[in-house]
């Protein structure tokens, strides 16, 4: 049933161009300490935003939303939640937390993973931290509207000891120099999802021990950018590739090369994008810089308020100013007056 076996990993033959982005993966991380070694304002303003699109992408992907305003004081400021779905967002904030302040790296056992609910959950729903006590499903909703079951993952009664297996296999394969720890990592997280251990909640699970684990294995990228916003930018690709992957996942003869293209691919943007932010910006103040990039990468219309949520560590005046400039270099163009007014990036 789990894909993490070391000996079945063992025996697969890895495809060239996933050689290629495992060792993309790698050297990026030998050069991570450079680029964090340079312009720590950048890195202060990546963090904050990092941290805020984190909670903000992985619970949208789940179809919990909260109004642009209250991001920040959520995520940022320990603002009160005022609903469930603040509940939830702040939650994940609480989790990201966790783990970053963690001095040594965890011990990868149940009680993690049902730590990792229990604080995405926000703490306040009846089954935080609990294992699943009905079978569930993973649905998918056509086009017409039609409810399908893409998966059936494990039952309720065998969670708990499924779990355990996985856990300590991961920890087993560690010790194992056959398969590469990226590797193992990203496998470990694709059988969490398919075991689908809680009753709600299984996705932002799994992209918080996805942050848990590399941030063991030293892959600090995460800290300043997104993983989650990545996959949510990505998310048709991530449904595709989950769905293709686990045809069979039952019978132990699923394919898993498809996966890691998909994890490692998603860790290589994540480095790439910081190695952009990090040296690309010059002569120009570091958070004008960052929010003239982030205006340009808007492929929707926007508001102010969008932009202060996306931006936490830049004033509403400097966004303002921003905007103005470009405006007058014709790179943004604004419809509507007042509160409903919105920007566009110029054609």
């Amino acid at each position: 049933m789990l894909t993490l076996d070391p000996n079945r990993l063992a025996d697969l033959r890895i495809p060239i161009g996933t050689g290629w982005l495992l060792g993309a993966c790698m050297e990026a991380r030998g050069r991570q300490d450079l680029w964090l070694r340079q312009k720590p304002e950048v890195l202060e303003v990546l963090r904050e935003q990092a941290i805020i699109q984190s909670a903000e992408s992985s619970n949208r992907i789940e179809g919990v939303t909260v109004e642009a305003n209250r991001l920040r004081p959520l995520v940022i400021g320990g603002a009160r939640p005022r609903d469930r779905s603040e509940e939830e967002l702040a939650g994940y904030r609480t989790a990201l937390n966790w783990i970053y302040s963690r001095k040594n790296p965890v011990r990868v056992t149940p009680d993690v993973i049902r730590r990792l609910h229990a604080l995405a959950q926000g703490g306040s729903s009846g089954d935080a931290g609990e294992w699943k006590r009905r079978d569930n499903e993973v649905i998918e909703i056509l086009p017409s509207g039609e409810r399908s079951v893409r998966f059936v993952p494990v039952s309720a009664r065998e969670t708990p000891a499924t779990v355990e297996t996985l856990c300590r296999r991961y920890r087993a394969a560690m010790d194992d120099e056959r398969i590469p720890p990226l590797l193992m990592v990203a496998t470990f997280i694709f059988d969490l999802l398919c075991i689908h251990p809680f009753r709600d909640g299984n996705g932002r699970v799994s992209r918080l021990a996805t942050s848990l684990l590399l941030e063991a294995h030293g892959f600090q990228v995460i800290r300043y950018i997104s993983l989650e916003r990545l996959i949510e930018e990505s998310k048709d690709e991530y449904y595709r590739v989950l769905k293709l992957c686990s045809d069979s996942w039952h019978e132990g003869t699923n394919e898993i090369i498809p996966w890691w293209n998909y994890f490692l691919g998603t860790l290589r943007r994540a480095y790439k994008e910081l190695e952009y932010q990090v040296e690309s910006v010059e002569a120009r103040p570091a958070k004008s810089e960052l929010v003239r990039r982030t205006v340009l990468s808007q492929v929707e219309p926007f508001t102010l308020a969008d932009m202060a949520a996306q931006l936490p560590s830049a004033s509403p005046q400097l966004i303002k100013k921003v905007l103005a400039e470009m405006k007058k270099a014709s790179q943004v163009r604004l419809a509507g007056r007042g509160r409903g007014a919105r920007w566009e990036v110029a054609g």
